[in-house]
């Protein structure tokens, strides 16, 4: 019965990515290019928080449109992420057997410049486009996005280092004329790297507190929030009538 299901589901799901598919013949373009401007923020051992300690992000972005509802973006950017550990205890020895925990180090300051790269695919809550009515666009849209990519961090005196990044988010995406967009992203970004706070000190933020950790489990995140500007190029071939 769980396979039936699943065979269905899968179906259904097929047969709407070939309907939605179909709605290409409405994109007057198929590509976008731009860039966008504004912060990355750290989640990790140290802390964290929505907008707690940001760092400039930019970065630069390729779109390709498939039909109005879906998309593949593909980026290259460089952000930064700061923190610090005061106030939160991070022990010396994480195995020791003091009822205290252990001897808390001096206070970890780090900041880290990251190179962030990556795809995603990105689905329109609306039919997204601009033109007369019976098209079934719309000028502005949410959208969420995820994808998969890599992060490398460097700098604060540390040895570089970087890993898988599975991104998750949403955004919003308004036309401002036929072919210049503007847009706000925001993302989550999981990482299977543990050292994007590494500093130049001896005690680093890798497993602090001894914890076992997995692909996923107990690493570092970082968050990017970020205003866009996009053009579009690449017209949509026409057949010629005459």
């Amino acid at each position: 019965m769980r396979i039936r299901a699943l065979f269905t589901t899968m179906l259904i799901l097929l047969t709407t990515f070939m309907t939605r598919a179909q709605d290409g013949e409405l994109l007057e373009y198929q590509q976008e290019i731009g860039g966008g401007l504004g912060v990355s923020c750290y989640w990790g051992d140290a802390g964290g928080g929505l907008f707690k300690n940001p760092g400039f992000f930019g970065t630069v972005l390729w779109r390709r449109n498939l039909n109005p509802r879906m998309t593949v973006k593909t980026n290259i950017g460089f952000g930064r992420v700061n923190g610090n550990t005061k106030g939160i205890f991070i022990p010396e020895d994480p195995l020791s057997e003091t009822p205290e925990g252990g001897v808390a180090v001096q206070p970890i300051h780090f900041g880290r410049t990251l190179l962030d790269v990556g795809a995603q695919f990105e689905f329109n809550f609306l039919g997204y486009g601009i033109g007369a009515a019976y098209k079934r666009v719309s000028r502005w849209t949410p959208y969420l996005m995820g994808g998969v990519g890599a992060t490398i961090a460097f700098g604060s005196g540390a040895p570089a280092a970087g890993g898988m990044t599975i991104p998750l988010g949403f955004g919003f995406r308004y036309k401002l004329l036929p072919r210049l967009n503007i847009g706000l992203e925001w993302s989550f970004n999981f990482t299977t790297c543990d050292r994007l706070d590494d500093s130049a000190g001896a005690t680093r933020l890798s497993d602090p507190y001894g914890i076992e950790s997995g692909m996923f489990k107990n690493k570092d995140c970082y968050t990017k929030t970020f205003v866009f500007l996009t053009y579009d190029i690449s017209p949509k071939y026409r057949k010629c009538n005459n």
